[in-house]
């Protein structure tokens, strides 16, 4: 079982960084090898380029980074999404590498007839959101089934991926440190429990 862990935060501290070291961690080890990637730090560039339409169009190679990073993801069966959640969704940076990484081609394509083909059948997917509201409000205002339609269904069930979990850490801001640290061993655990059984 291989795992690609990738954080979206520019705090290294953040709680959204400690899920995704402690995540890898959990995953590594029993014959099981995860690799942690930060976007930040490698300064992923989330712009959909002009090269990036080119290639869409079938008028120019995929860019070198895309490649890069659909190479790391074509020896991963279980991939883990860590971010904090920006205005009831994922931050720019996440977003814009899964439109330029997850394109027609290599996550999906359409058959001569038109007809969709997901391609990223292989993969499980857990998402990890931090959010700063609470529980009561993300149900209230429907928030958790915006998060759950965009992402897993809108994203991730298009290319064929199945969502193996997705797991919300409320009042990140608020909460005291005891209290969260508490909820990165459950969520972590949670996680790790179900790997081996994808």
């Amino acid at each position: 079982m291989c795992s690609l862990v990738v954080v979206a935060h520019p705090d290294p501290e953040s709680l959204t960084h400690e899920l995704g070291r402690e995540t890898t961690a959990a995953l590594s080890g029993d014959d099981r090898s995860a690799e942690l990637v930060d976007l930040a730090a490698e300064a992923f560039d989330p712009r959909f380029t002009k090269a990036d339409l080119l290639h869409y169009r079938g008028e120019g190679p995929t860019p070198p980074d895309v490649v890069r990073e659909q190479a790391r993801l074509d020896t991963a069966q279980q991939l883990v999404l860590a971010f904090p959640v920006y205005w009831w969704s994922m931050p720019a940076l996440l977003k814009g590498w899964i439109d330029r990484v997850f394109i027609n081609g290599w996550a999906f394509e359409y058959s001569p007839g038109g007809r969709l083909v997901p391609k990223l059948n292989q993969l499980s997917v857990h998402l990890l959101a931090v959010a700063g509201g609470d529980a009561d409000g993300y149900e209230r205002h429907g928030y958790t089934n915006a998060l759950r339609t965009q992402i897993d269904h809108g994203i991730f069930g298009f290319c064929g991926a199945n969502i193996a979990s997705t797991r919300i850490v409320y009042d990140s801001e608020t909460t005291p440190v005891e209290t969260l640290a508490a909820e990165v061993n459950s969520t972590v655990e949670h996680i790790s429990t179900l790997a081996p059984a994808l």
